[in-house]
C-alpha cells in the first residue's frame, strides 16, 4: 500500500470517527488543564491505528522475512491503542496502564534483541535491554504528556518518521517510518489548530510505542545520534518539565501545564504559533541528523542541543507582540 493511500484512508477514516465520537459523546472536556476552551471529540487515534495497521501489514506482506516481527510489534501497539481507549472512556489506574505498557515493551524487545544492541556494546547485553526498557517505558508516557495542543503530535510523528526514512536512507536500512508519517499527515487534516478531534490516549500511546521502536531499531543499525537527535525536542521538553516537578516535590504523575509548549500557549501564543516554531526546530534537526550520519556526530550534536534550547528558551520567555492596534501597556 503507498503511503498516499495510507493517507486518504487516514483522512477518510477520521472523518468517519469524528461523526462517531459526536454521536456517543466522547468528548474532551476543558479543565484546569487543559489549552483549549471547548469540547472536543477525543479518539482520533482509532482511525490512525486503523490506517498504519493496514500500511505496515501491506509493508510487510511486501518483505516477508519482516513480516513475523512487524506483527509482534503491530500487535502490541493495537493491544495498547485498545487499552488506552478504555482509558480514555473510563480513566484506569496508572497502575493498570504501565503494567500494559511493560508487557507492550517486552513484546518488542524480543525483536529488538533479534537486530542488535541498542548501545552499541557500551553495557552488557541484559543490562542493554534492561536500559533499553525503561527508555522505551519513557518514551511512550512522553510522547503522551506532550500531546496537549492543536497539532503537535501529529506534527512531530511526521517529523521523526521522515527523518528515520533519510537517516535510513543515508546509513543503509529501510523503517517502515513513511507508513507512519502518512497516517499522521491524514489525521493532522482534522488535527490542526483550531482542531476538530483529538488522538486521544487511544493515538498518542501506540504511537509512541511504534515511534519508539522504531528510533531503537535505529540505533541498532549503528545510526545511534540521528536516534537521539530527531526527538531532542520532546525529550527535552518532557524531561526537563518533570525534573522540575520532582525538585518541587509535585505529585508528578498528575495533570499539568507545564511544559515548555503549554507556558507559550499561556502567555499568548497561539497553538500554530507553536507548532510552527516546532516544525522549524524539528527541520533543523533532521537536517543535524544527517550531518551525523555523514560523520560529523559531535558537531551535529551540540547543534541539536543548540537548536533544542534557542525553542525552549522562546517556549519560557517570549511574549506576543502587541497589535498595532491595541493600546500600549
Amino acid at each position: 500500500m503507498a503511503p498516499l493511500a495510507v493517507l486518504l484512508l487516514a483522512a477518510l477514516a477520521t472523518r468517519g470517527v469524528l461523526v462517531l465520537l459526536h454521536r456517543k459523546s466522547v468528548l474532551d472536556h476543558p479543565n484546569h488543564r487543559s489549552s483549549h476552551s471547548a469540547p472536543v471529540p477525543r479518539g482520533g487515534g482509532i482511525a490512525v491505528m486503523a490506517a498504519l495497521s493496514a500500511g505496515w501489514l501491506a509493508y510487510g506482506l511486501t518483505a516477508p522475512e519482516i513480516l513475523a516481527p512487524m506483527l509482534v510489534v503491530l500487535a502490541a501497539a493495537v493491544m495498547l491503542a485498545g487499552v488506552s481507549f478504555i482509558d480514555d472512556l473510563r480513566d484506569l489506574t496508572a497502575l493498570t496502564r504501565i503494567l500494559f505498557q511493560l508487557l507492550a515493551v517486552l513484546l518488542g524487545l524480543m525483536v529488538i534483541a533479534e537486530q542488535g544492541l541498542v548501545f552499541q556494546g557500551w553495557l552488557p547485553p541484559m543490562l542493554d535491554l534492561a536500559l533499553v526498557a525503561l527508555v522505551w517505558l519513557w518514551f511512550i508516557n512522553l510522547f503522551n504528556f506532550m500531546d496537549g495542543i492543536d497539532g503537535l503530535a501529529g506534527l512531530e510523528a511526521i517529523c521523526l518518521s521522515l527523518g528515520l526514512v533519510l537517516a535510513g536512507a543515508l546509513a543503509g536500512f529501510q523503517p517502515p517510518a513513511l507508513m507512519l508519517a502518512a497516517a499522521a499527515a491524514g489525521f493532522l487534516l482534522f488535527n490542526w489548530s483550531p482542531a476538530r478531534v483529538f488522538l486521544g490516549d487511544v493515538g498518542s500511546v501506540p504511537l509512541g510505542y511504534l515511534l519508539g521502536f522504531l528510533l531503537l531499531a535505529a540505533a541498532t543499525e549503528g545510526a545511534w545520534a540521528p536516534a537521539l537527535i530527531l526527538p531532542l525536542y520532546y525529550l527535552a521538553d518532557a524531561t526537563l518539565t518533570l525534573g522540575r516537578r520532582v525538585l518541587r516535590g509535585e505529585k508528578f504523575w498528575h495533570g499539568h501545564r507545564q511544559h515548555f509548549y503549554q507556558q507559550a500557549v499561556q502567555r499568548g501564543f497561539s497553538h500554530a504559533a507553536v507548532s510552527h516554531r516546532v516544525l522549524v526546530a524539528n527541520t533543523l534537526l533532521i537536517a543535524l541528523a544527517l550531518l551525523a550520519g555523514h560523520g560529523h556526530v559531535l558537531l551535529a550534536l551540540l547543534g541539536a542541543v543548540l537548536v533544542v534550547a534557542a525553542l525552549l528558551l522562546w517556549m519560557a520567555r517570549a511574549r506576543p507582540a502587541v497589535p498595532a492596534s491595541a493600546p500600549a501597556a
